[in-house]
């Protein structure tokens, strides 16, 4: 008995040991990169769906390769202000960021997530911060579906400093506004689901996310008419050599253009190129230390988005007017259109959903006599949307009448 005792007690002594000493480090094959957790903490959001979102956030990170030379974690609250609950690097282990995530606590308030998106961009993303130079960056953005300010506009110098969006909406979101704030395809960086049903995305969302961070080969992530973004690999190292990016017209390849790497980069963005126009990528690392092949790709840009043309005004009535305009053509045609209208006095925004291939629509339950400005807005599959904007007055009603 004593010697059955003495064994339990020093495997226990083991155990105890090897939970309390620090966690092992990262394997070398672990994915490096910057996550970012944009978390909806307003008023709009019960107590109880703030717990569930906050339980699968917890649940997604823990399998995750967190801690020094690895991945690194950062949340933010979405609320009348930002509010960063922790940055990049300042919890060194899987374990910590899971326990400074169930410890967050609902901020309430406005849902201002554009001034979030802002904020991320300006405090987190930034090498003052935390964040790592040369490394992958994604931002997974957990809401109910609505914002009180834009966000396009913010998300959109997001994507444009090569972070990949993915959105998980928890049921209420508006799929035009979401598709375009997602990176592209939508259906591959969007979710919708249900508060109760989240643990179920948790495996897909989280090989995603790693999928994103550790790129397996050069790639596109991100294709527009005028631009898109490179990741590749890290194949070599800060001090291990150089990159040399070639980028060529296929029709005209003395056209190339040419630009030099560090050898911790994982990434590039090309701007200014030609709409529906192929491209042939090369990645040629250069290295003393050791002999590795470049990398290919070709690639197609998008054909140009035309947005929204000539916005015309008829029907005037009292209380109701019609607006249509040109939709865009072919192959860039626009997922949906966003039309938004208010009095120029002052006075709340409205807006309404206009499915794609339409062109016009009919605004309701105006003023006689009122100016408004009426906006058309196109998203399309790059994530990028189109703006139109133009004046409409309705005339005034009969003297003690109702009007149409």
């Amino acid at each position: 008995m004593l010697a059955w005792a003495a064994l339990g007690l020093a495997l226990g002594l083991r155990l105890v040991l090897a939970r309390s000493g620090p966690e092992r480090d990262p394997p070398a094959s672990a994915p490096q990169g910057d996550l970012l957790f944009l978390v909806d903490s307003s008023a709009s959001v019960s107590h109880y769906e703030f717990s569930q979102v906050r339980e699968f956030l917890g649940q997604l990170v823990a399998p995750l390769p967190l801690g020094p030379g690895a991945l690194q974690a950062s949340l933010v609250h979405v609320g009348s202000r930002p509010h960063s609950e922790f940055r990049f690097a300042q919890h060194g282990s899987g374990a910590a960021v899971q326990d400074a995530i169930r410890a967050a606590a609902q901020r309430m308030g406005d849902t201002n997530a554009g001034l979030a998106l802002a904020y991320a961009k300006e405090q987190l993303f930034a090498e003052a911060a935390g964040a790592r130079p040369g490394v992958p960056k994604v931002l997974v953005w957990v809401t109910d579906g609505d914002s009180s300010d834009p966000v396009g506009p913010p998300m959109q110098e997001l994507k444009d400093l090569g972070v990949t969006v993915f959105i998980v909406s928890t049921g209420r979101g508006n799929l035009l506004a979401l598709s375009a704030a997602a990176s592209p395809p939508p259906e591959e960086h969007l979710h919708f689901v249900d508060v109760d049903d989240l643990p179920i995305i948790a495996q897909r969302l989280r090989a995603s996310i790693l999928d994103a961070m550790h790129p397996q080969q050069l790639r596109a992530l991100e294709v527009t008419s005028r631009g898109l973004r490179l990741a590749w690999p890290p194949l070599l190292g800060a001090d291990a050599g150089f990159y040399v990016l070639e980028l060529a017209p296929r029709a005209d390849p003395g056209a190339a253009r040419r630009r030099q790497l560090p050898g911790n980069a994982t990434g590039w963005v090309w701007a200014g190129l030609e709409p529906d126009t192929d491209y042939e990528v090369v990645l040629r690392p250069e290295s003393n230390v050791r002999l590795v092949r470049p990398q290919h790709l070709r690639v197609r840009t998008l054909p140009e988005e035309a947005g929204p043309d000539r916005i015309v005004i008829s029907h005037a009535r009292p209380r109701s007017v019609r607006v249509s305009w040109a939709p865009a053509p072919g192959p860039t045609a626009a997922l949906g259109y966003r039309v938004l209208w208010g009095a120029l006095r002052g006075g709340a925004a409205q807006r309404v959903e206009v499915p794609a291939g339409g062109n016009s629509t009919t605004l309701q339950g105006l003023a006689p006599g009122t100016a408004y400005l009426v906006t058309v807005t196109a998203a399309f599959r790059s994530g990028r949307e189109r703006t139109l904007s133009a004046k409409a007055c309705t005339p005034a009603g009969a003297p003690g009448g109702r009007g149409p």
